[in-house]
C-alpha cells in the first residue's frame, strides 16, 4: 500500500487508537489490497463486499475477525481515503446470543491454587478480583493501585479509563508479591523487562492450570471476568454498578450476566411451587 499505508497509520495515531488496534486495521487493509492486487484507492464498495464475502465463505473466519476486517475497511475508506459512501452499507454480521460460561467460586479457588508461578497467579487473581481483561491485567503498574480508596485505575478498550474494585485480599497479595519480586515499571514484566507479560503467555499457564484441576468447561482466561460480574450480581450488586466496574459502554452488555445469574440460581422457586403456601399469599 506504500504511501496509503503511511497515511492510514498516521490517521490511526491521530485518532488515538491503541497499538493493537492500529496493527489489526493496517493488517486487514493490506490483506484487502493483496487479495485484488490493486491499491484500495482504485477500488470501492463492490470490492470491499467481495473481500468480506471471501472472508466468510472461503476463509470461514469468526464473527470477531469479520467485525475487525469490516471496521478496518470502514476506517480506510471513511477516514483515510475520505470516501465514506463506499462503506456506508456494509452488513453487520448477525450471530445468536450465547450466554457466557462462568466458573463457580470453588472452581476459581481451585484454578488459582493450581498456578505455581507467583506472577501468573497474581495476574489471574487480579482478573477475577477486579473484573479485568487479560491485557488490562498484564499492563498493571504500581501507580494503578489506589490503596487508600481500595480502587484500581484501569485503561481499557479505546483508551477509556475507569476505576474498579481493589479487594483487601488482592491488595495484600499484591503487596506481598511486590516485596518478593520488586518489579520495576510493569507489575508483571515479560522476559524483556521493558515490556509487560503477553496475553499468550497467560493463556498457556491458564490452560495448564485448567487441566491440572480437571475442570471440564471450555473456557479461556476471560472466564474470570465473566465470573467476577456474575458473582457480583449473585451477591446483590446492582447491575449499573457492575457495568461501571467492567467499563461497559452499554447496560445491554452487562445485562447478559443477569441472564447467567438467573440460569444459575438454583435456590429460586417457581410461582407454581408457592401456590397454596404462606409464601404464596403475596401472589393474591
Amino acid at each position: 500500500m506504500g504511501q496509503l499505508r503511511d497515511r492510514m497509520e498516521a490517521d490511526l495515531d491521530l485518532g488515538g487508537y491503541s497499538p493493537c488496534t492500529r496493527k489489526i486495521y493496517v493488517l486487514y487493509a493490506s490483506q484487502f489490497a493483496k487479495h485484488f492486487h490493486r491499491s484500495p484507492a482504485e477500488m470501492g464498495e463492490n470490492e470491499v463486499k467481495a473481500f468480506l464475502l471471501h472472508l466468510v465463505e472461503v476463509r470461514q473466519v469468526s464473527r470477531e475477525t469479520y467485525r475487525q476486517a469490516r471496521a478496518a475497511l470502514a476506517f480506510l475508506y471513511g477516514i483515510t481515503l475520505k470516501r465514506p459512501v463506499e462503506v456506508e452499507h456494509l452488513p453487520v454480521r448477525r450471530h445468536p446470543r450465547r450466554l457466557p460460561i462462568v466458573l463457580s467460586g470453588t472452581e476459581v479457588a481451585q484454578l488459582l491454587e493450581a498456578v505455581r508461578s507467583d506472577k501468573y497467579r497474581m495476574i489471574l487473581m487480579a482478573m477475577y478480583g477486579a473484573g479485568l481483561r487479560i491485557r488490562e491485567a498484564c499492563e498493571l503498574r504500581p501507580e494503578s493501585i489506589d490503596a487508600k480508596r481500595r480502587l484500581l485505575r484501569i485503561r481499557g478498550k479505546g483508551q477509556r479509563e475507569r476505576y474498579t474494585l481493589l479487594s483487601d485480599r488482592l491488595l495484600q497479595e499484591l503487596r506481598a508479591y511486590w516485596r518478593r519480586q520488586r518489579p520495576d515499571g510493569w507489575l508483571f514484566p515479560g522476559r524483556r523487562f521493558q515490556l509487560p507479560l503477553t496475553g499468550d503467555a497467560v493463556r498457556l499457564v491458564f490452560k495448564q492450570a485448567l487441566q491440572a484441576t480437571g475442570i471440564r468447561k471450555d473456557v479461556t482466561p476471560h472466564v474470570l471476568r465473566h465470573s467476577f460480574a456474575t458473582h457480583l450480581l449473585e451477591t446483590g450488586t446492582d447491575v449499573s454498578v457492575v457495568q461501571a466496574l467492567l467499563g461497559h459502554g452499554s447496560l445491554r452488555s452487562t445485562a447478559t450476566y443477569a441472564h447467567v445469574r438467573v440460569a444459575n440460581a438454583a435456590n429460586l422457586r417457581s410461582p407454581l411451587d408457592l401456590l397454596g403456601t404462606p409464601a404464596g399469599r403475596v401472589l393474591g
